[in-house]
Parts: structure tokens; sequence; C-alpha cells
């Protein structure tokens, strides 16, 4: 019996110490297994622009319509789009694929946005596939939201893209630069 309890006490106390003397590893920053940086150029139907226009506005509050994006920072639009990627900022430069989705403007007081969409990538000299992205959107100058997913050269993505809002025409045009870094990658 003393020689059990003699056994008990140096494997706790063993157990103890190596607790506590254990070297702790440093945590590492992971880095992005992929990186890129593209551009979506999203052109909205006003009501005159039917032939270039890229996205429409296909829920709006009573107080607003369908060609003329809401007073009250927007609150309640609803907008789908099919936008042009391009590898640098102009709209004329060779699409990579396509943004497609949604956004809806979800507060009243304040100016923002949550979207949902995915880049569909269509370039045989670049990628194929899908990335899908999905989050609130403060519309500060850089804003983060999650690369939740994709297929193809991306699949199973998961990850990190940075929006940030490189030019505004109006209510009519806008153009983002999307920094996307994966952290997840097949």
């Amino acid at each position: 019996m003393a020689a059990t309890r003699l056994v008990s006490t140096i494997l706790c106390l063993l157990l103890l110490f190596s607790s506590t003397t254990a070297k702790k590893i440093p945590s590492r920053r992971r880095e992005p297994c992929k990186q890129m940086v593209l551009y979506f150029h999203d052109i909205i139907y006003n009501g005159k622009n039917a032939k270039n226009a890229t996205s429409a506005i296909v829920g709006a509050p009573a107080w607003g319509n369908k060609t003329i994006l809401a007073g009250q920072n927007h609150f309640g639009n609803i907008v789908v789009f099919d936008d042009p990627i391009t590898l640098d900022n102009n709209l004329h430069s060779n699409p990579v694929g396509r943004a497609q989705g949604f956004y809806l403007y979800d507060r009243k007081d304040y100016f923002t946005a949550w979207l949902g969409f995915s880049f569909f990538f269509n370039s045989t000299n670049w990628h194929r596939g899908t990335l899908t992205f999905a989050g609130a959107d403060p519309l500060n100058k850089t804003r983060d939201i999650s690369v939740i997913g994709g297929t193809g050269d991306f699949f199973m993505a998961r990850g990190i893209a940075t929006l940030m809002t490189d030019a505004v025409e109006g209510e009519v045009y806008f153009r983002l630069q999307v920094d996307i870094k994966l952290y997840e990658c097949w």
C-alpha cells in the first residue's frame, strides 16, 4: 500500500514538473499559400444604361424604386450583379472571369452592406474554377470578408479577401480592388 502511494506521488510530481517546465513552441504566423489582386467593376442599371449595366436593383423598400438606390444609406436595396473581373483597374481590360452574386444594404442609420458572391474564372491562361466570398461590408476604406470555399484550381480554398473601393462614379459605377490571401490550398 505504501509502495503504491509512493509511486502515485512520484508520478504526480513528474507530471506537475514536466508540465510547468515544458518549452513553449513559439507560434508562427501562417503565410498565405496563394495570393492575388483582382478588380471587379460594377455598373448599376439606372433606367438608361441597359446595354452596359452589370448589376440591377431587384429589391427596394417602399420609399425606393428599382432604378435608383434608396435614400437613407440605401437601406433595403438588394442588388444582384454579374461583373467583369480584371487583373488591373481598367474596365476595358480582358476579363479573367466574372463576379456573380448579390449585396444588400442592411442598416438604416449607417452606410453598410452584406455581400455574398463568387468569382468564376474562365481563363485557361490564368485559372479555372471558383472562389466564394461572404461577409459584412462596413464600407470603410479597407475591409475584410471571408473566402469560404472554391472549386477547380481553388478546391476547398479558405482565406481572407481585403476589399478596397478603388473608384466611384456617382451611384452608377464602382470598382473594387480585391486582395485575396488563401491560407488553405489543396
